[in-house]
């Protein structure tokens, strides 16, 4: 690749965005989930020659690149973003099953990973405990892109999303360990497992000061503006700064930028960000992670590709039943005494469990003199690509079976109201472009339109009737209207503007007002 100048690098960057983009518009349109999709793509364009794509190919397929991009370029954004608008609220709520999973859960999938790897697949003491780290951390957009578009209960979503946040710091360092530092310890006995526990407690530890310290001091810093573009160029700094200042002590920059955003989206947002301010730097977010994470996986899905897979196949099945045994058995451990925890979310958060880009971008920073990384590669990119594929396309039957899925009281006849109300409508305004297109009069119409009215009165009283029973329901509407009507409102003060009627601090004010109550509205959905 020493031959490609900048110019054309950037060129080849575009190229990643645009088939990214593209495949995400597609799957979001047809509600397929995204990040599935695009791995299945990016595997298709690995293994299929496309003449224009082969420099691209070959250079996201770079180790080195894709570990940069995954680990120091996006991992600290999608990190970020997930903590930022995760209430803290939600997670005391949830705390026991999070920590559970999150470290008795991450632990015990370690060991039990590792202890298998080396009785069954017969790998030397830190290859089978660098794939068993590389295996303890789970990728939860996957699942919860699904959950999306299910209807799934949040508080089982923020379980899953609260587990991956901190389950990921755990894994890496547990990785560090293991990979750079294990056989030491071993040598050293008794001594070298309380340096072990040393530098596990110290990666953590350091970790969330580092976090809290930063999070702190840049939640203080935003009562000082109320500058939204500044504010979100305090949270990238925040980030990214947060990430490379634990990595460079040797601490979790994981837990380092979890930690900080959770710090700055509850406390910070509450001391010093207005609402404007809150809804912006959450768009931005949103841009960011999407962009983030459709690039991720597209990568995934060619960096997939390079292993060969033909010669190994009775050990990669091995491997993945391994993994899969393993997870079972941390996640029906760790929740084990955990009261009013329903069996169906754990069979969910067991199966949901999904291996992603840090996996790979993990195994991929090994040194290449690392005994038994080619071994290792062939192993995680084969978990990683039945994690995402196969146990990606199954979660939502799983969700449909075990019922986890299933809506609010009301909610199907509800829907089923609201399809023949939009049906009698819309034929009712055809019925009228009809008329004055061909010039029909009102005797030719009526008793059709009558028709429809009078369906349309019974809709009425059947979604009044339904109303009573289900008092959400009508809530539902009613906040669905409220935004529409502000969205308008909003509008409005635009068109002021650009006729030149009111000023553009006039406007300021007034639209401020308009998002104070989107944002408080978006707090009750």
């Amino acid at each position: 690749m020493h031959d490609v100048d900048l110019h054309h690098l950037v060129e080849l960057g575009l190229m990643l965005v645009m088939i990214a983009a593209g495949t995400t518009a597609i799957a979001k349109k047809l509600n397929w989930p995204y990040p599935i999709v695009l791995v299945i793509v990016g595997a298709t364009i690995g293994l299929v020659h496309i003449p224009f794509l082969e420099q691209l190919k070959q250079l996201i397929t770079t180790g080195e690149i894709f570990n940069f991009v995954i680990i120091t370029l996006f991992l600290p954004s999608l990190l970020g973003e997930a903590a930022l608008k995760l209430p803290i609220s939600h997670l005391k709520e949830n705390k026991t099953p999070i920590l559970a999973l999150a470290f008795g859960g991450t632990l015990l999938s370690f060991i039990i990973t590792g202890l298998l790897a080396i009785w069954v697949l017969k790998l030397s003491i830190p290859v089978a405990f660098v794939f068993a780290a590389l295996m303890s951390a789970t990728d939860p957009v996957s699942v919860l892109s699904i959950f999306k578009n299910a209807g799934v209960n949040k508080k089982l979503a923020t379980v899953i999303e609260g587990e991956s946040l901190f389950n990921d710091g755990l894994a890496v360092v547990f990785f560090k360990i293991s990979a750079f530092y294990l056989l030491t310890y071993l040598e050293l006995g008794i001594e070298g497992v309380g340096l072990g526990l040393w530098e596990f407690v110290k990666g953590i530890t350091l970790g969330l000061l580092i976090g809290g310290a930063l999070g702190y001091a840049f939640s203080i810093l935003t009562k000082y503006f109320d500058d939204y573009p500044l504010e979100i160029i305090f949270s990238m700094i925040l980030f990214y700064g947060s990430f490379l200042l634990a990595e460079s002590v040797h601490a979790s920059g994981v837990i380092a930028v979890v930690v900080a955003a959770l710090i700055l989206g509850n406390y910070g947002a509450k001391i010093g960000m207005t609402p404007t301010t809150k809804l912006n730097i959450n768009n931005f977010w949103d841009v960011a992670a999407l962009l983030a994470n459709s690039l991720v996986f597209l990568m995934v899905g060619l960096e997939i590709t390079r292993i060969n897979v033909t010669k190994e196949w009775g050990l990669i099945l091995l491997a993945i039943l391994i993994v899969l045994v393993a997870r079972s058995l941390a996640v029906y451990i760790s929740l084990l005494f955990i009261k009013n925890f329903p069996s169906s979310w754990k069979h969910v958060i067991n199966w949901g469990g999904l291996k992603g880009s840090l996996s790979i971008a993990l195994v991929l920073s090994l040194p290449r003199d690392f005994a038994g990384r080619e071994q290792i590669l062939i192993l995680a990119f084969s978990v990683v690509l039945f994690s995402l594929v196969f146990q990606g396309l199954t979660v939502k039957p799983l969700l449909s079976f075990l019922e986890v899925n299933k809506r609010e009281e009301g909610n199907a006849v509800y829907q089923e109201l609201i399809a023949r109300g939009h049906r009698f409508e819309t034929a009712i305004s055809e019925i009228n472009k009809i008329k004055r297109n061909l010039f029909m009069t009102d005797t030719v119409s009526e008793d059709v339109v009558h028709q429809y009215q009078k369906e349309l009165g019974k809709l009425q009283s059947e979604m009044e009737l339904l109303f009573q029973r289900y008092p959400a329901l009508k809530e539902r509407q009613q906040t669905i209207l409220q935004k529409h009507a502000l969205y308008a409102q909003h509008n409005a003060i635009e068109t002021l503007v650009k006729e030149g009627i009111i000023s553009n601090d006039v406007a300021a004010k007034e639209q401020g007002e308009v998002i104070d109550q989107l944002v408080t509205l978006e707090g009750h959905d």
